[in-house]
């Protein structure tokens, strides 16, 4: 505010000063000794203004000495005390319950103390319910015991069954093929001897019957006996033959057939009991491995039941102070609610702290903007909230390597890392949960020079402050090194008593057209990563342009004038560079300027011509430059399309009235 209330100042004085002036020259062609004395005191006002508004304005701006003396290069952080080495206990119980009876906090406990009881209702119906499970599988695991016993002995009776008939039935093939075939081969074979004597006997008794008969001796009954006698035994003879075809031909084969058909489907029949039996015995045993898997689940499920209700009685595993843990990690979920009787919590739920030893330490949370001043075994001075007048010291012990997650949670664009002190001395006071403040030592001068951290700015990267001379505020680059947030330590640049500005001016210290500060940050990239340079853009043909004649103006050198700076440039113009002024903008205003229309260019019909010379507008230096001057010959060629007809041409910037008058 200070600086734009300066500003508006200077204009308003500039304003009024520009009036005085114009005033008294109208005043001069009146009266001439008047108009020496208004121009004395015009003078003198001037003078007065100016010393005045340097004077304001040095006295306006905020100084502040440098020093050199001791300086502490710190970081303070707040935080909480909390126990070096505790016993952490949760709920083991799944799920969610609701806690029935909870010992006060602050008690010392011994061992086996009760603590906490947990609701255990639902668990107790749960076990009732599981032991008749686990009953019921218990006598589906016998039964399936017992039937796996049963499969096994009628398995092994089945297989003894069909190997007897296997072996009987090789036995009556062995006996047939040995025994009872070649016995009745030997009958058949017996009775075709037999009947062969019987025939042969009954032949010859025949013969002598009828030499007999025809002598007389015996009478015609007895020939006929013998011719009957001859007969039966031709009759048996060839039935004893018939035995022996029949014996060989059929009854042999039928019979070896079927003892070997028997001997193989006895064979058969045992692979088949062998196989049913090891299919059956397959299933006993799977049906009781079965049984017996859901026996032990079932009786897992109730041991895990009656751990569960086991549970629910927390008590203390050593000896120790009961702290909660919601008072342990209040600064944490500041919206937690306190532990109490009644409150629902859930499985693996942090509930009690039991600190193990009287050593503490101070849990702090450190921005990462100040976590390469921090080092384990940095020294630490603590201060405690609930103790005042009381300084702990200790180191620091611990960093986090990953920031703290919660606090992400909480503020996305905040980035704070854990970090534990261990604090040292006598701690007797000291309770878990305590806020205090941490304050790191990271560095400590005996002799430095030392600004305020606002003096300082960075400009093309660099550190600057603006320090007062006899000129003024200018500018000076300095050696900086760490700060702690109220002082920085300045290395070289500097003396001591010396005054610097605590409001540097913002613009030099902006973005330059390169990055920060200006710098170009792609001049430092490694030449590795740096890209490949690009192709140089197709240009279009055109006619070589000639250099600029004498008296024109560079339109690039207008672009880098301030308006102030052309305004002056074009009072100081004579009336000869006005004119060639105007020739040059002239020609390239229109509807085809530049290579489509302008001087010796083509048209867009491409036939050769110029733009009519366009007169400057009143109030104008002469023929003022266009406010966007053309661009160079390869933005020119890239346009190639004409300028509509009806687009009124460009005014050129207003000159004030003191320049159109010079125009005249």
């Amino acid at each position: 505010m200070r600086k734009v209330y300066g500003v508006n100042t200077l204009q308003r004085n500039s304003k009024r000063t520009r009036n005085v002036s114009a005033k008294a020259l109208r005043a001069l062609a009146a009266r001439p000794v008047a108009a020496v004395v208004i121009v004395v005191l015009l003078a003198a006002i001037v003078v007065f203004w100016m010393l005045s508004s340097g004077r304001a304005e040095s006295q306006s701006q905020p100084l502040a000495e440098v020093k050199r003396g001791p300086l502490t290069i710190s970081i303070s952080e707040s935080g909480s005390v909390k126990s070096r080495e505790k016993v952490i206990l949760k709920s083991e119980v799944e799920g969610r319950t609701t806690i029935l009876s909870l010992i006060p906090e602050g008690t010392h406990v011994a061992v086996g103390d009760l603590l906490v009881e947990l609701d255990s209702s639902q668990l107790e119906e749960q076990k009732v319910s599981q032991q008749i499970t686990v009953l019921n599988a218990e006598a589906s695991f016998i039964r399936a015991r017992e039937n796996l016993e049963v499969t096994k002995s009628q398995g092994a009776s089945d297989i003894a069954r069909a190997e007897l008939d296997y072996r009987f039935a090789q036995l009556d093939l062995d006996k047939y093929l040995q025994g009872e075939y070649p016995k009745q081969l030997q009958q058949t074979e017996s009775s075709i001897t037999l009947a062969s004597e019987e025939q042969q006997r009954a032949a010859d008794e025949l013969d002598w019957s009828q030499k007999l008969a025809a002598e007389g001796y015996i009478t015609r009954t007895e020939l006929r006996g013998d011719e009957l006698a001859k007969k039966r035994a031709d009759l048996n003879f060839d039935q004893a033959q018939t035995d022996l075809k029949l014996l060989n031909d059929y009854t042999y084969t039928r019979q070896v057939a079927k003892l070997q058909s028997d001997v193989e489907q006895t064979q058969m029949a045992l692979d088949r009991v062998k196989r049913k039996a090891s299919a059956d015995l397959v299933q006993a045993e799977a049906d009781f491995k079965a049984r017996e898997s859901e026996f032990n689940r079932q009786k897992t499920k109730l041991d895990k039941t009656n751990d569960q209700i086991a549970k629910c009685r927390i008590t203390a595993p050593v000896e120790g102070m009961v702290v909660y843990a919601t008072t342990g990690r209040a600064d944490r979920r500041g919206s937690q609610e306190p532990l109490a009787e009644g409150q629902e919590i859930r499985e693996r739920q942090e509930l009690i702290y039991l600190p193990t030893a009287s050593a503490m330490i101070a849990e702090i949370r450190v921005q990462e903007s100040s976590l390469r001043k921090v080092a384990v075994g940095l020294p630490v001075r603590i201060t405690v909230d609930a103790l005042p007048g009381r300084v702990f010291y200790g180191t620091v012990a611990k960093i986090g390597l990953l920031p703290d997650a919660q606090s992400v949670w909480l503020n996305p664009d905040l980035t704070v890392y854990s970090t534990e002190i261990n604090l040292q001395g006598d701690m007797e006071d000291l309770r878990p949960g305590m806020t205090c403040r941490a304050e790191i030592i990271v560095e400590r001068y005996d002799d430095a020079l030392s600004v305020p951290v606002q003096a300082v700015t960075r400009i093309a990267g660099k550190p600057t402050v603006y320090v007062k001379a006899a000129s003024g505020i200018e500018p000076r680059a300095i050696e900086v090194g760490l700060d702690n947030n109220r002082v920085i330590r300045v290395t070289a640049g500097l003396e001591a008593g010396q005054l610097v500005s605590l409001t540097p001016p913002l613009e030099p210290a902006s973005l330059g057209p390169q990055g920060e500060g200006g710098a170009d940050a792609y001049a430092d990239m490694p030449e590795s990563l740096r890209l490949p340079p690009a192709p140089a853009p197709a240009v279009a043909a055109q006619e070589p342009q000639a250099a600029p004649a004498a008296g024109t103006v560079d339109p690039s050198q207008l672009r880098s004038m301030s308006p102030e700076e052309r305004r002056k440039f074009f009072e100081n113009m004579t009336d000869e560079e006005r004119q060639a002024m105007r020739s040059q903008f002239g020609g390239q205003r229109g509807p085809g300027r530049g290579q489509r229309g302008g001087p010796g260019g083509q048209g867009p019909q491409g036939e050769a011509g110029s733009a009519p010379e366009r007169p400057a507008p009143e109030g104008t230096a002469g023929g003022a430059p266009p406010a966007n001057p053309p661009q160079d010959a390869s933005a020119q060629a890239s346009q190639d399309k004409p300028a509509s007809p009806q687009r009124a041409p460009e005014s050129p910037p207003k000159a004030s009235p003191s320049e159109g008058a010079s125009g005249d």
